[in-house]
């Protein structure tokens, strides 16, 4: 039996609407909806939403809402809200600097379509994108700092040090109670980590790294490189002093920095412990 499935197949002269989202979204269509209301026993949506979600949270009246626009027409009225804004010359620095970014960057690495739309918009694929950048990011983190190893990612700066002291405190042979945290380090950075450190019952001590730090035992130092106010320090020595201890050495360190010294005092003696094999 030949069946007429013209009137079911949309024709190609009329293409569907493309203004509206609710035509684009991917989601369960009439008959699905039906499906899952009846194995689910109940007549409507609404009638799910009464038994899932309890009166005593829910509006009783309906959101005053301006009637629906175009994809277009809000892209446009949005540029137009942000066109009234003033943009102002940002003297915050303290390691929140304008930078450049140069276009084969930013095209290649976050704005590469291959890292968002492969295959299907399903969360899988954009996951799998941001992995492959991160991974991406941490070579190049390691071939600046001439780390044998790197991990990502973190929030910021600030986090990344909070994280790097609860490391050293489960890695570390030191049994002292105290993180030393050079007063070189970005003041958001010193807040973060003494805030992170209260909870865990950690000791911060704050001061300067080429006095006060051969003065007590500490599981782990951070360090800053280059300091807040700009110099750039040989931390060999005192990498060194805090390994001999048992302890773990930090240092913050701007990327930037890195990648205009060829060699320093944190990479040589971070490198001689890595690979020192009497060391786990």
């Amino acid at each position: 039996m030949v069946r007429d499935t013209a009137q079911a197949r949309p024709s190609l002269a009329t293409p569907a609407p493309s203004q509206e989202f609710v035509q684009r979204h991917i989601g369960p269509d009439d008959d699905q909806i039906a499906g899952m209301l009846a194995y689910l026993g109940v007549s409507s949506l609404d009638a799910l939403t009464d038994e899932a979600v309890p009166a005593s949270i829910r509006s009783a009246s309906s959101l005053e809402l301006a009637d629906g626009c175009t994809e277009a027409a809000a892209l446009a009225e949005l540029r137009e809200i942000a066109a009234a804004n003033r943009v102002f010359r940002s003297f915050i620095g303290m390691g929140y600097y304008g930078t450049h970014t140069p276009s084969v960057i930013q095209r290649n690495v976050l704005e590469n379509p291959a890292w968002y739309t492969a295959y299907t918009p399903y969360q899988p694929e954009i996951s799998q994108g941001r992995l492959e950048a991160l991974l991406s990011f941490q070579t190049m983190v390691s071939d600046l700092t001439g780390m044998d190893i790197a991990n990502a990612s973190l929030l910021d700066e600030a986090t990344a040090a909070a994280e790097a002291m609860a490391f050293c405190r489960r890695v570390s042979k030191s049994g002292s109670n105290s993180f030393f945290v050079s007063e070189d380090c970005l003041p958001q950075t010193i807040e973060v980590v003494s805030t992170r450190a209260r909870p865990l019952g950690l000791d911060i001590v704050v001061g300067d790294h080429s006095k006060d730090l051969t003065k007590i035992g500490c599981f782990g130092a951070l360090l800053q490189y280059p300091t807040a106010t700009g110099h750039v320090h040989d931390y060999a020595t005192v990498v060194e002093h805090v390994h001999s201890q048992g302890g773990l050495a930090v240092v913050a360190t701007d990327l930037l920095g890195a990648a205009i010294r060829r060699s320093d005092g944190v990479r040589r003696a971070a490198r001689r412990v890595l690979r020192d094999p009497r060391r786990s």
